[in-house]
């Protein structure tokens, strides 16, 4: 779609908000910045703008506002069921997100990596395989470096890695990946899709313009992936942590095996990796048969694998103090990306959980304790609900506390020698933090200064 003169709304001044409208200057469309938050000075966000032009709306927008504009861009953190976004689609007004512009101008071939969790890993991994191959690689979205920023750097033989969450998907339109995949769909984000029905059809969309010369790489062990293969346009590769597939990359005991469907390869042992946990192990298979599917050899894919190291705030060491290891998985912002991490443990552990309610149950997450989890200190929002679903399930061994820094202290005050220490909350980060990232890095500066 050509934007050259076009009026297009962006709305948000997050990252995501500048961003696009950093593009929107580039392909010379007529801008308007809005945000409904009345608080915001008109001076913050011209700040946030630096160099690029927009009109700023803040407060109340108006029909004559929306009779106006041509496209409206919306920030993942704006529903497409909010009124002002409703009030935008019944005038006939074209709504996309920040992935969908930047496709727009994408001029290379593109891997598209959703699920519930795993993302991070999984993109990274195979950013950093593509990349040993293909300089002109770009990993971006979710991970932390903008697609909008990145996209005027592809070419005809550039390739783009994204990370892309459910809320971007909601509105992909365009939007055609050479290779997709969606690593599981586990309860999350209900208070926004309101139905996992909702919620795996979006992230469904990541295969939606796919067509049979395309490649989605499918979790064989989901229940809503094993029905979502009977539909899909894609040609379907699996990836399994459990038994062989038909064709794509599995786990057989201590080794990852390929399999075309006629020549089976074992790749690696999983104790060459520095990556802990079955969940990296299927990680690990799922970059294997998306990168196998972009024609990376078979040497590059597995010497990067074994040089690849568990990125930032997805259990990640942060130090030993007085004997106790320390662990940062503040990317853990559900329950079940929490339940591998605490699986991952090989000690006794002192869990971190709370946080921000996103309509979760924590059940699955309190009995996946067994004999690992010997104290839970609780933070944030949910304390009370985990709290009351722990003491139902026969766990009551917890301590509340009101700061990251109180955390610490008690963690610091009950471990023992030989035992760890691991954040992972299950729940997102809002109303304490800016996000999991902050959470993350607090939590280890204050590890970090601990005698």
């Amino acid at each position: 779609m050509e934007l050259k003169g076009k009026k297009v709304m962006v709305v948000g001044t997050g990252i995501s908000g500048i961003g696009a409208v950093d593009l929107l200057n580039k392909v010379g469309a007529d801008v308007i910045l809005y945000d409904g938050n009345e608080k915001l000075k008109k001076a913050d966000v011209e700040a946030k703008l630096k160099s690029n032009k927009a009109e700023i709306v803040i407060g109340e927008c108006s029909d004559e506002l929306i009779s106006k504009v041509d496209l409206l861009v919306i920030s993942p953190g704006v529903p497409i069921d909010s009124p002002l976004v409703l009030r935008f689609k019944e005038a006939g007004v074209l709504v996309w997100g920040e992935i969908e512009l930047a496709y727009n101008y994408d001029k290379g071939s593109i891997v598209a990596i959703t699920g519930t969790n795993g993302k991070t890993t999984t993109t990274a991994l195979v950013g950093q395989i593509i990349k040993a191959y293909n300089e002109k690689t770009f990993v971006v979205g979710n991970i932390g470096n903008s697609y909008t920023g990145e996209v005027f750097n592809t070419s005809k033989d550039s390739v783009t890695v994204a990370e892309i969450s459910s809320f971007q998907l909601e509105t992909t339109n365009e939007f055609h990946p050479k290779v997709s995949a969606i690593l599981n769909i586990t309860p999350d984000h209900l208070n926004r899709h309101h139905t996992m029905e909702c919620y795996a059809e979006t992230k469904e969309r990541v295969a939606l313009k796919q067509t049979k010369d395309d490649v989605c790489v499918l979790n064989l062990e989901d229940e809503w992936l094993q029905d979502f293969a009977k539909k899909c346009s894609a040609s379907v590769v699996y990836f399994s942590s459990k038994r062989k597939v038909e064709v794509g990359a599995y786990v057989d005991g201590d080794t990852i095996r390929y399999t075309d469907g006629v020549n089976d390869k074992e790749f690696l042992n999983v104790h060459d990796m520095k990556l802990l946990g079955v969940h990296n192990y299927e990680n690990v298979c799922a970059a294997i048969a998306m990168t196998k599917a972009m024609g990376i050899p078979d040497e590059v894919i597995i010497r990067e694998v074994k040089n690849f190291r568990a990125v930032e705030h997805r259990i990640e060491f942060v130090a030993t103090k007085s004997g106790v290891d320390y662990y940062n998985d503040s990317k853990g912002t559900n329950p079940d990306a929490a339940i591998k991490a605490i699986e991952a443990m090989v000690k006794p552990t002192i869990l971190i959980a709370g946080g921000y309610d996103k309509g979760s149950e924590f059940d699955e997450y309190i009995n996946a304790f067994g004999d690992k989890v010997r104290l839970m200190v609780l933070l944030g929002q949910t304390s009370q609900k985990i709290a009351d679903t722990a003491k139902k399930l026969g766990f009551t061994n917890y301590i509340f506390a009101n700061s990251m820094e109180e955390v610490v202290d008690i963690c610091a005050k009950n471990a023992k020698e030989g035992e760890a220490v691991l954040l992972s909350p299950a729940c997102a980060s809002w109303g304490m933090f800016d996000n999991y990232e902050q959470r993350g890095e607090i939590f280890k500066d204050l590890v970090n200064k601990l005698a």
